[in-house]
C-alpha cells in the first residue's frame, strides 16, 4: 500500500511539473515575430487606409485565401512563410480591427512605404509610424503581461524589415522635381540612416534578433521595365538607375549591420541576399521552376507591367509558371522559395545566421 501511495504522489508530481511546462510554453517561450516594411510584407494594414495603395481586390490571394486579404500577390507573402517555419500562426496586421492576442507579434507593414518620410506620404504608413506603432504595442503588453514577461517576449522576438524599394523607385523616377539636390550616394545613406535609427529604437526597447532582406533586383521588375520602355530608354531593358540604387543599399545595408553588431549589445541579425536570388530567377526562371521570369502574370501593356490593370480579366491561366504576380509583386511559389532560402538557406545566400539558426540564439 505504501508503494501504491508513493507511486500515485511520485506520477501526481510528474503530472504537475508538466503541466508546469506546458504552461511556460503556451506563455512566451515561442519566438513572437514583428513585422515592419511595404509591400512585400503588408498583409492587409493598407485595407484601413481611406487613401493608400491597395490590393483588397481579387485576383491577389485568390489561390491560396479564395479572396483578397490585402496581400499584393495571389497567396502568402514570406512573412506568412516564416511564420509557418516557426510554428506560429498568420501574424495579424496591425489595423485589423479586434486585435487583442499580441504575443505571437503584429505586422506593421504597409504597401508603399519606404524608410523615408515623404515617401508616398499620405498613401502608406511610413516606418517612422509604423515605429510608432511598435511603441504602443509594447505599453499594450506591459499592461497584459507585466514588464519582466514583456521583456522577455521581446527579447525572445523577430524583428524581420523589407523596406526601400518604393524610396528609390521614387528617387529614380521623380528625381527632378522631388529630389534635385542629393546624389545618389546621400539619398542611400539618408534611407539606410533611418533604417539605422529604428533599429537602434526597437534595441533600445529590448530586440535583439532582427531579419532582413536586402533589396531584390526592382529595377529588372515588369512595371520598371515597362516604364523604361514607355521612356525609350536603351539598355538592358531594365531600368537601370534603379538597380545601381539597390546595389549601392544593400552594400550600404550589410556595412550598416556590422557595425551595429559592434555598437549594440545583444544585437543579432540575418541578411538575405534577395537581390541574388531574385536576379537568378529572373534570368534563369526554368531553373526554379518557373516559364517567365519577365513578364508579371496579372496585369496590361508591355511585361504585363501595368501596376493598375492587374484584375480577374487580364490573370495568366496557370500562376505557377510566373516570377512575378503583378508589376513587382511575386507569386506565392518565389515567396515561399525566397522564405525558404532566408530560413534555412545556406551562407552564400543568408549571413551570418539563417533565420532558423538565430531564433535559437540566446
Amino acid at each position: 500500500m505504501a508503494d501504491l501511495r508513493f507511486n500515485n504522489f511520485s506520477f501526481f508530481l510528474v503530472l504537475f511539473a508538466s503541466l508546469l511546462v506546458a504552461t511556460s510554453c503556451r506563455g512566451y517561450s515561442r519566438n513572437a515575430l514583428f513585422i515592419f516594411g511595404g509591400s512585400w510584407n503588408d498583409v492587409g494594414n493598407n485595407n484601413y487606409m481611406e487613401s493608400a495603395i491597395k490590393a483588397n481586390f481579387l485576383p491577389y490571394g485568390e489561390t491560396f485565401f479564395k479572396n483578397a486579404t490585402g496581400r499584393a500577390s495571389n497567396g502568402r507573402l514570406v512573412p506568412d512563410f516564416i511564420a509557418g517555419f516557426a510554428k506560429l500562426p498568420l501574424i495579424p496586421p496591425y489595423l485589423s480591427p479586434g486585435n487583442s492576442e499580441f504575443t505571437n507579434g503584429l505586422n506593421f507593414a504597409s504597401a508603399g512605404a519606404g524608410a523615408l518620410t515623404e515617401t508616398n506620404v499620405g498613401m502608406t504608413i511610413g516606418l517612422k509610424t509604423q515605429l510608432s506603432f511598435f511603441k504602443y504595442t509594447k505599453k499594450h503588453l506591459n499592461v497584459k503581461l507585466g514588464e519582466a514577461k514583456t521583456k522577455t517576449l521581446l527579447s525572445r522576438a523577430l524583428y524581420m524589415f523589407s523596406i526601400g524599394s518604393s524610396d528609390y523607385i521614387t528617387f529614380a523616377t521623380h528625381k527632378t522635381t522631388e529630389h534635385p539636390s542629393y546624389t545618389r550616394e546621400e539619398y542611400v545613406k539618408t534611407v539606410i540612416g533611418n533604417l539605422t535609427d529604428a533599429i537602434q529604437e526597437i534595441h533600445s526597447m529590448g530586440g535583439r534578433k532582427f531579419g532582413f532582406s536586402n533589396l531584390g533586383d526592382v529595377g529588372c521588375s515588369p512595371f520598371l521595365r515597362a516604364l523604361n520602355e514607355a521612356k525609350n530608354i536603351n539598355g538592358s531593358g531594365c531600368m537601370d538607375e534603379v538597380t545601381v540604387l539597390a546595389e549601392l543599399h544593400n552594400k550600404a545595408l550589410a556595412k550598416a549591420l556590422k557595425k551595429l553588431e559592434r555598437k549594440l549589445e545583444g544585437f543579432k541579425y540575418s541578411n538575405f541576399d534577395l537581390f541574388a536570388a531574385s536576379k537568378e530567377r529572373i534570368d534563369n526562371p526554368s531553373k526554379y521552376g518557373f516559364q517567365e521570369g519577365k513578364v508579371a502574370c496579372c496585369g496590361t501593356g508591355p511585361y504585363k507591367g501595368n501596376l493598375t490593370g492587374c484584375c480577374p480579366k487580364t490573370v495568366c491561366d496557370n500562376v505557377n509558371d510566373y516570377l512575378f504576380f503583378d508589376g513587382v509583386h511575386p507569386t506565392e511559389k518565389a515567396n515561399y522559395q525566397y522564405a525558404k532560402l532566408m530560413w534555412s538557406g545556406r551562407a552564400d545566400k543568408v549571413k551570418p545566421y539563417n533565420l532558423k539558426t538565430l531564433l535559437k540564439k540566446i
